[in-house]
């Protein structure tokens, strides 16, 4: 295999139906364009998933044997998506195996509930771990944190560390450094990796660096139904999260319930996952860098702008063409630039930046062919009355 996901279907006549159309997705896996394609593979494994009856639980525990083999941990799970992973993360390292407590959540009084979390490791999403019950302890400073105060944050009501890996996210430290930390004061690691895939190699590092548990997402870039994610770690607490999901022994839905994931999308995951371990990762990025090469082409010599391809960078995800609006540049704004792309048929979507105020084209989900579209979309914007070419 050479792609991370199946090729792009032209207009589905189901959106069609529903008056919706579909766009161009230059913006990387995102939960709201829809995260990656599948590949026909996973849809057939789906569609024939969905025409027996089996045991749930004794499906999870197949796929989760998977999933720990890809993963170099003791045992996995297929989740509902990143954030159930991050709920069943959490909640797990509150109740281990006691039923009560699970039965419990998120009512998390009188265990130990509180999750430390570097402040510069605060986001969007770290609402999930409160979800379970959790509280989150903030430590250090938004941009800096040493470890004394990680030590400091850590008491006796402790009962994880969460740790972030993310695009142009600031670590204190090394993870295996606070890992240390963490497990010298007797408390589990959590990490939500939820986007770090590709490479492959991201799915065993946490764990190799020290990492109790890590939670991924399993429709970005493993290629998985939209709705999917995976946990991976040690076994006790990997047993702990799944009977937060299902509460098999207890008498109330587990505090996962309602992110279960279906058979169909179970077995559509590790379809995906075992198709992303075989792929050849050096051929997509090349395409990919390709598709990058020529949008900046296109678009070099704008006066004002600093367009340029940006390949090997550890925060961008693949090779990406990336637009930096420099002083003296007289167009319209970023902003405005990305309502101009959006409010197009097809509307497209791009990244907002990472380095600034940038526009960054990442190609992850570009389909053959639509870097063309984009690029004379974005010549047509940034060339129109207000930009002009440079005549250097």
């Amino acid at each position: 295999m050479t792609s991370y996901q199946g090729s792009g279907p032209g207009v589905p006549g189901v959106y069609a139906r529903l008056g919706v159309k579909p766009v161009i997705n230059a913006q990387s896996w995102v939960t709201a364009l829809g995260g990656s394609l599948m590949a026909p593979e996973v849809l057939r494994a789906m569609q024939e998933a969905s025409t027996a009856f089996v045991d749930l639980r004794e499906l999870h525990l197949a796929a989760g044997e998977v999933v720990a083999r890809m993963c170099g941990a003791e045992a996995g799970l297929v989740t509902g998506g990143a954030a159930a992973s991050n709920i069943l993360m959490a909640a797990a390292c509150m109740t281990g195996d006691d039923p009560s407590k699970i039965d419990r959540l998120p009512d998390s009084t009188g265990m130990k509930n509180e999750v430390v979390i570097f402040d510069g490791h605060r986001n969007h999403y770290d609402s999930n771990f409160e979800v379970a019950g959790a509280k989150l302890v903030p430590w250090g400073f938004a941009r800096a944190g040493k470890p004394y105060q990680l030590e400091e944050a850590i008491t006796e009501n402790t009962c994880a560390m969460a740790w972030i890996a993310a695009p142009f996210m600031r670590d204190p430290m090394p993870l295996k450094e606070a890992a240390l930390i963490a497990h010298n004061r007797g408390i589990s690691v959590i990490v939500d990796a939820a986007a770090e895939v590709p490479p492959p190699e991201n799915l065993t590092r946490f764990i190799a660096q020290g990492a109790d548990m890590v939670g991924y997402s399993g429709g970005k870039g493993i290629g998985g139904p939209q709705g999917t994610g995976m946990l991976a770690g040690r076994r006790d607490l990997v047993s702990a999260a799944f009977e937060n999901h299902l509460n098999t022994n207890g008498t109330r839905a587990g505090v996962g319930r309602s992110s279960k994931a279906s058979k169909e999308d179970i077995v559509g995951l590790v379809t995906a996952l075992q198709i992303f371990m075989d792929t050849d990762h050096e051929a997509v990025w090349a395409a990919w860098r390709v598709r990058a090469a020529y949008i900046v082409e296109r678009l070099c010599g704008i006066d004002g702008l600093r367009v340029v391809l940006e390949d090997g960078d550890t925060n961008r995800q693949g090779p990406q063409a990336v637009i930096y609006f420099e002083s003296r540049w007289k167009g319209p704004k970023p902003d405005e630039v990305r309502a101009a792309l959006r409010s197009g048929d097809p509307a497209i979507h791009v990244g907002a930046g990472g380095y600034g105020d940038e526009i960054n084209v990442v190609m992850t989900n570009v389909q053959p062919g639509e870097e063309r579209i984009i690029a004379d979309r974005l010549e047509e914007i940034l060339s129109g009355p207000s930009g002009e070419r440079s005549t250097r």
